[in-house]
């Protein structure tokens, strides 16, 4: 047994992940992220929230390289190097409208990471996409666990034919939690940990959380959203899963020029924050089949799906603290990648 090993195999998060993923995928996960000593505790009887928060993490970390082949191939060389990326947030959707039994908009993931030890730190208007943006950062770890952005798009903002549709569209939706994981997540709020079996069974269903939760809808639907908003029509095939996970690297553009030498599809531009401490750029989002109605018939279409992105973030002003901000510029910008190929590469505006 190797050392590297022997530090993370009788931890608590990798009993959650294992559990959760079975043991590969969990190996797998510490292999390809980089996870402090802080959360690196042994198996107890108790979890706490950091560690509940940073198996979730890794969960829907892995979610994505899955889901997205230049995020696995990305992956993969760091591995055959014996490097480990620093995952610094994952990105997902909302819509602030009715859903079904799905609490509507930002609510139906902000009741699972309050309880987690998320803290909203700031909220970021994106006018242009009618859309706003959250900013979720753990209160215990707030550089070392991954945070959220979590967006909420507005269809008043829309016309009526619009409000319509997505009426349509998220009719179907369902709840992944029951009242019992809603107990759970009560006590953890209330006591920042759970039993180690308590946290066993609600770590999948929290996982169940980020994806999509209604059903096969008409293509014609999926048309009328697209011709308003592409990311109201990315929401309506792929719901609340990560949008995209981000590696934290130490020179943005010189990963993308690395990236694009092997020929992979990366973003032409490097959005720039306004304080110039926030610099970010993505891999062009996967395309992925999924099925719709068309009159009776069912049907695939090609859509586009979630991508992979890098940030590179300096030091506040006078500190060693980093820059955890966001830019409503920068994140309107890298909205682009899943807009389809002749948008993804507009100056980012709000």
């Amino acid at each position: 047994m190797s050392e590297a090993s022997a530090a993370f195999e009788h931890t608590g998060v990798f009993r959650l992940l294992t559990v959760a993923l079975g043991e590969v995928p969990a190996r797998q996960a510490f292999a390809q992220l980089q996870v402090v000593p802080a959360l690196l505790r042994p198996v107890g009887e108790q979890v706490s929230r950091a560690e509940l928060a940073q198996a979730l993490n890794m969960a829907l970390f892995l979610d994505v390289t899955r889901r997205v082949p230049m995020a696995s191939a990305y992956v993969a060389d760091l591995q055959r190097t014996g490097e480990r990326l620093v995952f610094d947030h994952g990105a997902l959707r909302t819509v602030a409208w009715p859903s079904g039994a799905l609490p509507p908009g930002e609510a139906s993931i902000t009741r699972v990471l309050r309880p987690l030890g998320f803290e909203l730190a700031a909220t970021y208007p994106l006018t242009r996409l009618k859309m706003t943006g959250r900013a979720w950062r753990h209160v215990d770890l707030p550089e070392d666990i991954a945070q959220y952005f979590v967006s909420e798009l507005h269809p008043e903002r829309f016309s009526a034919g619009f409000q319509a549709t997505v009426s349509r569209v998220l009719a179907s939706a369902r709840d992944p939690l029951s009242p019992a994981d809603v107990a759970l997540l009560e006590q953890l709020a209330r006591d920042r940990q759970l039993p180690l079996a308590a946290a066993e069974v609600l770590l999948p269903h929290l996982m169940a959380c980020f994806a999509r939760h209604h059903g096969l809808f008409e293509a014609d639907d999926y048309q009328q959203l697209l011709s308003e908003s592409a990311e109201m029509a990315w929401i309506s095939t792929e719901g609340n899963a990560f949008n995209h996970a981000t590696d934290r690297v130490k020179d943005v553009a010189a990963v993308a020029e690395a990236q694009r030498a092997l020929g992979r599809p990366v973003k032409d531009s490097v959005e720039t924050s306004a304080t110039g401490r926030v610099r970010q750029t993505a891999f062009r989002a996967a395309r992925v089949m999924r099925e719709f109605h068309d009159r009776g018939q069912r049907v695939m279409l090609e859509v586009p799906g979630s991508f992979h992105e890098f940030i590179q973030r300096e030091p506040m002003p006078g500190s060693s603290a980093l820059d955890l901000a966001f830019d409503a510029g920068n994140a309107t910008g890298i909205f682009k990648m899943t807009a389809g190929s002749a948008a993804a590469d507009e100056p980012a505006a709000c």
